[in-house]
């Protein structure tokens, strides 16, 4: 094997190591930053919070270290003191180093306490290259120990190639976010794929030649040599210290939490939905790799593989088992963790992907007392016609099962996928786009260039077909989902467990659900098959045309995945976002100031007002339970502050009034249950600060905080609400 002709070696920090490394030596007289910190959430066990904070330096660092300091309770608990707590150092671990960067590693464990509670954490020395910033103390929060986490859920944190980026005030909506958490702190943040947008590489980075090349069989045999390979590594590392070294995302990301899936932008636009044939090309395995390779270090703290695909280094060309073989020449002067353990929360595939040969990573992890989070990796093994592999559904499962057996206090499962699941069918654009009517467009195209937009630069394909072939609902994959959301309900009712889905990718913002066909006459809080999916998209990238809004809400359609479930998306959106309930009156206008009082700015109508049900602006989801230690009791139930009147005269429901009966069938998608009843601007979950109780001791709320305009480089949003019931144990 090619390890057998490389060094390896121990690096300083103790670490088991491949390769030789830069052989440098730092003498700055500070610990020289390019990005970071980043701080991940990873698992919890034994009543410990696992994290872990990951910066990235100039080469040649020695013994990096971090100062972990207990920062008091949060809120109500203030007074609650804690004298055997002190500060802790905590070293680095060396996860890759080249010449030109190296990235290190700070495992975290902190205890829960009976209370919500804050830490500091601060790295000895640490300065950076870019002299306009400044490094400083971040401070993360933890729930109690009886708690479950406050959820921030995004996705689509990019912009796709060709967008006015200034038009939209770049990633704006990272401040309202950070205000949010300012005033109620949020555990954790979800991201749900195209955490950074690298489409660039095709555009304006090394892969330019190769797109420009007309004939597609010299595109397909086109060599993916070390040069290529150097220059795209480059690429995707600078790209990244960029985004992630952005203000505001990087403030948040420093402070929140983050566990990561990906999906193809952290790649490449519709990598691995293109033709087989295609796919397999030298290219889009060695881009496939380098992505890989970054992600795992920015996104996830974890040592990448020893190498990368190139066509002139025979023992990459062909994956085994355990993916990529190690090239000596890449290792010459970089230095890779060898010995670095799989986090218990990664579910690892048992086979390398078919076009990034790697081993997925789909997630598990707890999020506090009551709330089990799983990620499903949907990019890793994707291809035109699955999604997943079957046995990785199989070891999905197995391990879901496993974690609820042993925790009977779960009541809630909430599921990421990179795309939506309960979403209009799109099959009769798909058609079109597939037929023989299109064939003369597409030649004029390839002669004269006729219709440019309309086809992409790899594989001379309909440009929205590979985002139409990602979805769930496309017929290719539809057998595949009926089998996911059958082996859901199966769980949902053996561990009597509520399943809430999220998705991203189409930039707008929804809230589909599955249900039990009325006519069973199944309550939703008995309902095991009652799954929402909230669709949060897009966090930074630009929405789709308000044509293209309508047009969805006008395919929401009733669906029967068969004869007992039915899917539609909620009509949630009961007006367009605006600041005090309204723009001026009129359909375009200005908003007076967003929350804050800032300057005035334009509003621009989003949605037909017979669309109710999806939304073209950018937003994020907030999610959480809908019951903790300051909810109000039916007596004591009142407005929240700041809160628009409600449906309830003001006031919470109830949470003893959890039972409502099924909507007509003709008419599910209106609320279907009490949680829904109001849902949007005036919903009491609308504001994302308090729990409404709606659904009893262990329900959800669901905030969608959507931008109410994109010249508003502060990104104020509004909120739309919605709650969730848990799932009454059948007996």
């Amino acid at each position: 094997m090619a390890e057998q002709f490389v060094e390896t070696h121990t690096d300083p920090s103790g670490a088991q190591g491949i390769g030789n490394g830069p052989q440098v030596l730092s003498t700055s007289p500070g610990l020289e930053c390019l990005v970071g910190p980043l701080l991940n959430y990873r698992h919890m066990e034994g009543g410990q919070w696992h994290g872990s904070v990951l910066i990235v330096t100039t080469p040649g660092q020695q013994d990096p270290q971090l100062i972990l300091t207990f920062a008091g309770a949060v809120g109500a608990s203030q007074e609650k003191a804690v004298a055997d707590i002190g500060p802790r150092t905590i070293g680095a671990e060396k996860l890759y180093e080249d010449t030109e960067k190296g990235f290190w590693r700070f495992k975290l464990d902190v205890p829960f306490q009976s209370y919500e509670s804050r830490w500091q954490y601060e790295i000895k020395g640490m300065t950076y290259v870019d002299t306009s910033k400044t490094s400083r103390p971040q401070v993360f929060v933890i729930p109690s120990a009886t708690q479950s986490m406050r959820i921030l859920f995004h996705s689509c944190n990019g912009f796709s190639v060709g967008t006015d980026v200034d038009a939209w005030s770049g990633p704006a909506l990272w401040n309202d976010v950070l205000r949010m958490h300012d005033q109620k702190p949020f555990h954790v943040m979800l991201g749900g794929g195209d955490q950074i947008y690298n489409d660039g590489v095709r555009v304006d980075g090394p892969l330019k030649p190769w797109t420009a090349i007309g004939n597609p069989h010299k595109r397909r045999e086109y060599p993916f040599g070390r040069k290529m390979r150097d220059e795209c590594d480059q690429y995707y590392f600078n790209n990244y210290v960029r985004w992630y070294g952005q203000a505001p995302f990087s403030d948040a990301n420093g402070q929140i939490p983050q566990v990561n899936i990906w999906d193809d932008h952290d790649i490449i636009d519709g990598f691995g939905s293109y033709t087989d044939h295609f796919m397999k090309c030298a290219v889009f395995r060695g881009i496939g790799g380098v992505a890989h390779k970054y992600y795992l270090l920015f996104q996830h703290h974890q040592a990448p593989p020893k190498s990368t695909f190139t066509t002139d280094a025979p023992a990459t060309t062909s994956a085994g088992q355990d993916g990529t073989e190690a090239d000596p020449e890449q290792l010459k002067t970089a230095f890779v963790k060898t010995d670095d353990l799989e986090d218990p929360s990664f579910i690892v595939g048992q086979k390398p992907g078919p076009y990034v040969e790697e081993h997925s990573r789909s997630i598990y992890c707890q999020l506090g007392a009551r709330i089990a989070f799983c990620g499903i990796d949907a990019r890793t093994e994707r291809t035109r016609h699955q999604i997943n592999y079957p046995e990785t559904y199989q070891i999905i499962f197995d391990r879901l099962n496993k974690e609820f057996t042993g925790n009977p206090d779960l009541k809630h499962l909430v599921l990421l996928l990179g795309v939506p699941i309960a979403y209009p069918r799109l099959q009769w654009l798909e058609n079109i786009l597939s037929s023989p009517l299109i064939g003369p467009i597409k030649f004029l195209n390839k002669r004269f260039g006729f219709a440019g937009g309309l086809f992409n630069q790899f594989d001379g394909k309909a440009d929205l077909l590979d985002d139409l072939d990602d979805h769930y609902t496309a017929h290719q994959h539809k057998g595949e989902r009926r089998e996911l959301i059958h082996q859901l309900q199966k769980f949902s009712q053996q561990h009597s467990v509520r399943v809430t889905i999220l998705g991203g990718d189409v930039h707008l913002g929804a809230v589909g659900r599955f249900y039990s066909n009325p006519k069973l006459g199944i309550p939703a809080e008995k309902d095991h098959r009652y799954m929402p999916n909230v669709i949060s998209s897009a966090i930074t990238n630009k929405p789709p045309p308000q044509a293209v809004a309508n047009l969805l809400a006008k395919r929401n359609k009733i669906h029967h995945l068969d004869h007992d479930t039915d899917e539609t998306l909620l009509e949630i959106f009961n007006r367009d976002p605006s600041t005090n309930g309204k723009v001026n009156g009129a359909a375009n206008g200005t908003a007076n100031g967003a929350a804050n009082g800032s300057a005035e700015v334009e509003v621009k109508k989003k949605t037909s007002d017979a669309n109710h049900a999806t939304m073209p602006s950018r937003n994020y989801a907030i999610i959480c339970e809908s019951h903790d230690d300051a909810t109000p009791t039916a007596s004591a139930a009142g407005p929240v502050p700041g809160d628009a009147p409600t449906a309830t005269n003001g006031h919470v429901a109830p949470p003893a009034q959890t039972s409502s009966p099924p909507a007509p069938k003709s008419n599910t998608r209106k609320p279907i249950h009490i949680g829904e009843q109001g849902a949007g601007t005036d919903h009491p979950a609308a504001s994302g600060l308090r729990a409404t109780g709606l659904c009893g001791l262990h329900g959800l709320d669901v905030t969608l905080r959507v931008e109410i305009s994109p010249s508003d480089r502060e990104g104020h949003t509004d909120g739309y609400g919605f709650s969730i019931p848990a799932l009454e144990k059948v007996a």
